[in-house]
């Protein structure tokens, strides 16, 4: 039979420690090594016994004067038995509850999708292991999951029932899987509109153009007016994000910004004609009707 040892070293506390002292170091051993907490610790369940032994005697004045007398084996009818009886009975209590039943633990699922497929709504089809380890090996279980059209990120969908199996025939926990959503090349978000940038040429701008977009549905067809600013923004109604399901659910819009491509280098033909529509445009200081001014450019660049 192994010794026991010094229930002041089980504590950490001295022989001189006060009744506050004492409590103190067996709350924080007690929660340290409770059963519950340390379900798979061999060890746990022996300290937790041996911590609250040394609590049940040092705790008590008449038991602890004799126990600093005479120790371990100085019972001497004086009831330590009957502390030890009070102890096991206690751990005998932990230890039912910990063969009770349990419910089972929440399982984790990160979900990756891209910018459209949140924004659209789609239906993904994962797998997820039976015990939440990686998957790597073992059995494995698919689940489909809807995600509806204007879904954030951070967004969890609960799967109820589908988590780790319960301990002694208690409810399994539940799945939960976590939206993540990849950036966009072109597409930013702001509510239910939909963001981007074009780039048209100089050209375009001047002379105005139809020009493609991208958008949630594919590429569609945008006309800018001649004299388009860089910078300006166009609204495209209805081409946003969902505000609801199903196909007549309102939507936000599609907002494009126009950026306009400056040539870095010219041609001296190119040049040329940039440095006459300067004179035209009124570096001359001579004003020019907006009209004739945008037909003379089309002239020049048709040239």
């Amino acid at each position: 039979m192994a010794r026991k040892r010094d229930y002041y070293q089980v504590l950490g506390v001295g022989k001189d420690a006060d009744d506050a002292d004492v409590k103190r170091a067996y709350r924080e051993l007690a929660r340290k090594w409770h059963p519950d907490l340390n379900p798979d610790s061999p060890d746990a369940t022996e300290r937790f016994k041996e911590i609250n032994e040394a609590y049940a005697v040092l705790s008590d004045k008449q038991h602890r004067t004799r126990y600093d007398k005479f120790g371990h084996d100085g019972d001497g009818g004086g009831g330590l038995g009957s502390v030890m009886d009070a102890v096991e009975e206690v751990l005998g209590d932990v230890l039912r509850r910990r063969r009770q039943k349990q419910r089972g633990r929440d399982l984790r699922y990160t979900l990756q999708l891209t910018f459209v497929e949140a924004a659209l709504g789609t239906t993904k089809t994962i797998t997820v292991p039976e015990d939440g380890a990686p998957p790597v090996a073992g059995p494995r279980r698919q689940f489909s999951v809807v995600i509806p059209p204007g879904t954030k990120e951070g967004s969890v969908k609960m799967i109820k029932g589908e988590g780790e199996a319960g301990r002694g025939g208690a409810a399994p926990g539940d799945l939960h899987v976590i939206v993540r959503i990849r950036e966009h090349e072109d597409f930013r978000r702001d509510g239910y509109d939909v963001l981007s940038d074009t780039l048209v040429s100089f050209a375009q701008a001047a002379l105005g153009a139809v020009i493609d977009v991208a958008t949630l549905d594919g590429p569609i067809k945008m006309r800018i007016p001649a004299g388009t600013q860089p910078g300006r923004t166009f609204r495209i109604r209805g081409r946003g994000i969902p505000r609801g399901a199903g196909k007549n659910a309102a939507r936000g819009d599609h907002l494009v910004k126009v950026q306009v491509d400056v040539p870095t280098e010219l041609t001296p033909r190119q040049r040329e004609l940039i440095e006459e529509l300067g004179r035209l445009g009124g570096e001359d200081r001579q004003p020019v009707p907006r009209r004739g001014f945008i037909d003379r450019v089309r002239s020049l660049l048709d040239d």
